[in-house]
C-alpha cells in the first residue's frame, strides 16, 4: 500500500517533470503555479479528495468524510465487497456495517456503474483541465485550445505513474483528521481553545490530535 510520504516523493520526481514539460510543449511557457496545483492535488488520491468544511462539527464532518471515501472505493470497484474491504484495510462484516450506518445505496453502483469504467486517467484529466482553467485569462487562447487538445495523452501519462491502490480507511482518516485541523485552526489564529470550541471537541481531545499528528 502507498503510503502518504511515498506518494508525494512519486509527485515530485516522476510527475513534475511530465506536467512542466507538457506546460512548455503546448502552452510555450512554465508556470510555476499551475504545475504546483497539479501536484498538489495528485498528492491526494482522488477517493480523499475531500472538502474539508470547518463549519460542520468535526465529528460530523468525519462522518461525512467516510461516506465519501468508502462510496468511492465501492464506486471504483463496482459494489464488490471483497474487493474494498482488501483495499481499505478493514473486514467483510466492518463494510457491511459501514454501508448500513452511513446509509450508502449499495444497489446503486451496482446497476449504474457496471456500464461505466471508472479510471486514474479520467480522473487525472479532470484534475489537469480543471487547474488550467483558473488561469485562462493569463494564456494564450490559440495555446489554451492546444494544451486541451493534448490533455488526454498528458493525463494518460500522468496515470500511469501514480500507484494502483488509494490509501487505507486508516490512513485516508488520518489525512482528513490533518486537514481539518490545520484549516480549523489557521481560521481561529492558532488558540487551540477556541478551536476545539468552534469545532466542538474538549480542548484536551484537540491538543492530544495535534500532538498526534504532528500538526
Amino acid at each position: 500500500m502507498t503510503t502518504k510520504q511515498e506518494l508525494e516523493n512519486l509527485v515530485e520526481k516522476r510527475i513534475k517533470p511530465i506536467v512542466e514539460k507538457a506546460m512548455h510543449d503546448y502552452l510555450g511557457v512554465t508556470i510555476t503555479e499551475i504545475e504546483e496545483d497539479i501536484s498538489d492535488k495528485l498528492k491526494r488520491s482522488p477517493l480523499i479528495d475531500f472538502e474539508i468544511d470547518t463549519k460542520v462539527p468535526f465529528k460530523k464532518a468525519k462522518k461525512n468524510f467516510k461516506k465519501v471515501y468508502l462510496s468511492g472505493l465501492l464506486k471504483q470497484r463496482l459494489g464488490n465487497i471483497s474487493d474494498v474491504a482488501k483495499i481499505s484495510g478493514l473486514d467483510r462484516r466492518s463494510i457491511h456495517r459501514l454501508i448500513i450506518e452511513l446509509k450508502i445505496k449499495i444497489e446503486n453502483f451496482r446497476k449504474e456503474l457496471e456500464k461505466i469504467e471508472y479510471t486514474k486517467h479520467e480522473a487525472v484529466q479532470n484534475i489537469v483541465e480543471e487547474t488550467v482553467k483558473n488561469y485562462k485569462s493569463a494564456l494564450n487562447p490559440t495555446k489554451l485550445k492546444e494544451f486541451y487538445k493534448h490533455a488526454p495523452s498528458i493525463s494518460k501519462n500522468i496515470a500511469k505513474e501514480l500507484p494502483k491502490e488509494p490509501l487505507t480507511l486508516q490512513a485516508a482518516e488520518k489525512e482528513f483528521e490533518k486537514a481539518y485541523f490545520k484549516k480549523a485552526l489557521i481560521e481561529n489564529n492558532n488558540n487551540i481553545s477556541k478551536t476545539a470550541k468552534k469545532i466542538g471537541l474538549r480542548f484536551e481531545t484537540l491538543h492530544r490530535k495535534i500532538k498526534h499528528l504532528k500538526i
